[in-house]
């Protein structure tokens, strides 16, 4: 959501939880700092790892920084406020977390470089990251305590770049290779079996095109989550199955900036309709299993985009 304000922070709050009664969500306000950006809040959540910010971007140190002990301090105290926020609340919630490779290609190693270029540093990344989302999720189960089923949603943006060795290395000039698929699958499962074991469902979400979405439906996720208009052919395939097989499928489809011209619901409506058609599935059948979401984050959407954004989503949601 959009806000550099802790009092943005509790009004994103209340939007999700008044626009969206059914499926609220823990917000992300990256627009504070690098502390609150995505991969400075998953820093926050990983354990046994330290961390600190470095002139070129997060690095994995012995001992943690300055910067990671306010990106955990800004984290429990935005937990405090959903706390506060969400008292009496039953039903369904959702929270996000980067995901193993998103961090991997995000995050350096203490010499240098992505820890992507290293595979004993990823794959003890992707470990801790997994104890921290375990840990993470049983402190929300103890703040929200009426929450009867909770939803982490993984963000794996750089997913895709890593399967198809496009992430640069640190001079710039090279590409860092490709992850083979049982290796990519397999950090994936850590992170979807913490989430489980803790009593949650993992979705993975990314919106950027390519991402082998076949790939992480066999990892075990409960739902996945993309931008309509990046899907291929073969993954309206992967996302047809996982409906079919009793799991989620949210789609983005409202615009996460400011559109010109302003979209209506029914027209949002029927997209999704004629998206279901296509791959033959009755949306009576489905519909439970379904979710409209933006297309991506709303973190560079004015406030009014954003609320309405929200309400838009909900809006299309009722229709279908």
């Amino acid at each position: 959501m959009p806000g550099t304000t802790d009092e943005g922070y509790a009004e994103a709050v209340r939007t999700v939880l008044g626009e969206l009664p059914d499926l609220p969500h823990v917000p992300e306000l990256p627009g504070r700092g690098v502390t609150a950006a995505m991969t400075g809040r998953a820093l926050a959540v990983v354990d046994g790892l330290a961390a600190d910010l470095q002139p070129a971007g997060w690095r994995l140190t012995d001992t943690s920084g300055v910067d990671q002990r306010r990106a955990r301090s800004l984290l429990a105290q935005d937990l405090d406020a959903v706390e506060e926020l969400a008292q009496g609340y039953v039903g369904t919630f959702k929270t996000q977390v980067a995901g193993p490779w998103t961090l991997a290609a995000t995050v350096e190693k203490p010499r240098g470089d992505k820890v992507l270029s290293d595979h004993g540093a990823r794959r003890e990344l992707a470990q801790a990251l997994a104890e921290g989302v375990r840990v993470h999720l049983a402190d929300l189960r103890r703040r929200i305590t009426g929450v009867d089923r909770w939803i982490v949603q993984v963000d794996e943006p750089a997913l895709a770049a890593v399967s198809l060795a496009q992430v640069p290395t640190a001079s710039g000039f090279g590409r860092h290779r490709r992850v083979d698929a049982p290796e990519l699958s397999a950090h994936l499962e850590w992170v979807v079996a913490a989430v489980t074991e803790a009593g949650g469902e993992a979705w993975v979400h990314s919106c950027a095109p390519q991402t082998p979405w076949s790939l992480v439906a066999g990892a075990g996720v409960a739902g996945l989550s993309a931008d309509l208009d990046v899907l291929g052919p073969a993954d309206l395939d992967a996302f047809a199955e996982v409906l079919e097989s009793g799991r989620s499928a949210a789609l983005g489809v409202v615009p996460s900036t400011d559109p010109d011209p302003d979209p209506s619901d029914a027209r949002l409506t029927e997209r999704v309709q004629r998206w279901l058609d296509m791959l033959g599935l009755d949306p009576e059948a489905v519909g439970d299993r379904l979710v409209v979401t933006p297309t991506c984050g709303l973190a560079g959407a004015t406030p009014g985009w954003a609320a309405r954004a929200v309400r838009l989503s909900a809006t299309v949601a009722r229709n279908l």
